[in-house]
């Protein structure tokens, strides 16, 4: 017996049976009727398989309940297809519909927190002498600049201070191959202070999840200990001017974006626990975290007309809930989705 602590892709494979293309297609069609009742008009979808863009496209020639951004995964099949599909300016993705776009490569640079498996700088505070498991950054490097040459971004899991820092080397590499490209950090829940000032010069976007602060509170301050500072700093990352979308993980995390928005503002579980909320002064108003889901999921992926605001000439994309949130934030939790505009 034993315990795998976040095994590489090519070790699920081999202990995960292949799922057949109707499987997937029934799998892939009842998860986004599910996320569509949520309120959700789109998702982006990170490390897609070829087997599973395969069966969205046949999904998405009966017609989609919602947009798919999809990220490939980073397999050689996935680089076969972004190099068939190659995209140059001023296309910033593969449409392959009109709710269905490929839009660039998901890459890991570590693993997880919970499982110490996250790369630091230095050592676990709850565990002397370990400091997570970081991919080799050369041939990360590699694979964000060869996504880079077929015009696509890369986002990079990267949760601890050591995987940012690789994960940064990796976007400053892609920016040289084709600039301007919209990259992304997944997660960047661990960041050095110090790499503030070059995470925002990269251009990188901080593609955070509220709700990780909020189910980590409990054991993230043992791991990290005077780290904490930098962790889940969402407001940190808005005074560095980095730009922050906002996401759920799931199926990590529930999808349901009233409990994002909910952990986004309070810093709270949804018992209301701690009183005054865990790092307060990293709280957003609901306002900027309506922006993070919104306006900073369309920048993350701006490819698409302009979404993501109220304005003149913008699409007008909404979900309505029977409650008003916004003068009553704390009414989130209990607010029903009662329609979906997009």
């Amino acid at each position: 017996g034993g315990v795998i602590v976040d095994p590489p892709a090519e070790v699920w494979s081999a202990l995960v049976p292949t799922a057949d293309a109707a499987t997937l297609e029934r799998w892939i069609g009842q998860a986004l009727v599910r996320l569509a009742s949520l309120g959700l008009v789109a998702v982006h979808d990170m490390a897609t398989s070829p087997a599973e863009l395969a069966a969205m496209q046949r999904l998405a020639a009966r017609g989609l309940p919602l947009r798919v951004v999809v990220y490939l995964d980073d397999s050689e099949a996935s680089f076969a297809w972004l190099e068939a599909h190659p995209v140059t300016p001023p296309a910033r993705a593969t449409r392959l519909g009109p709710d269905l776009v490929v839009a660039g490569m998901k890459l890991f640079a570590d693993g997880a927190l919970g499982s110490r498996g996250a790369a630091l700088k230095a050592d676990y505070s709850d565990e002397p002498g370990h400091r997570g498991q970081a991919v080799d950054g050369a041939a990360l490097v590699a694979k964000a600049q060869r996504a880079a040459r077929a015009g696509y971004p890369i986002a990079i899991h990267a949760i601890g201070d050591r995987g940012v820092s690789l994960a940064l080397d990796a976007v400053e590499a892609a920016n040289a191959i084709a600039p301007g490209l919209a990259h992304r950090i997944e997660h960047a829940q661990v960041v050095d202070p110090a790499d503030l000032a070059r995470f925002a010069a990269s251009g990188a976007i901080a593609s955070m999840q509220p709700t990780h602060a909020t189910s980590d509170m409990r054991w993230a301050e043992a791991r990290l200990g005077a780290r904490i500072v930098g962790a889940y700093a969402w407001r940190t990352m808005l005074r560095s001017e980095v730009p922050l979308v906002f996401g759920s993980d799931a199926p990590v995390e529930s999808p349901d974006p009233r409990l994002g928005l909910w952990a986004a503002v309070t810093r709270q579980a949804i018992d209301g626990t701690p009183a005054g909320g865990w790092h307060a002064e990293e709280a957003l108003t609901l306002r900027e975290a309506l922006a993070a889901f919104s306006h900073g999921a369309w920048r993350a992926a701006p490819f698409e007309p302009q979404r993501g605001v109220f304005a003149v000439g913008a699409v007008f994309d909404a979900t309505l809930f029977d409650t008003d949130v916004v003068a009553e934030p704390r009414a989130l939790l209990g607010a029903k989705v009662v329609g979906r505009v997009r």
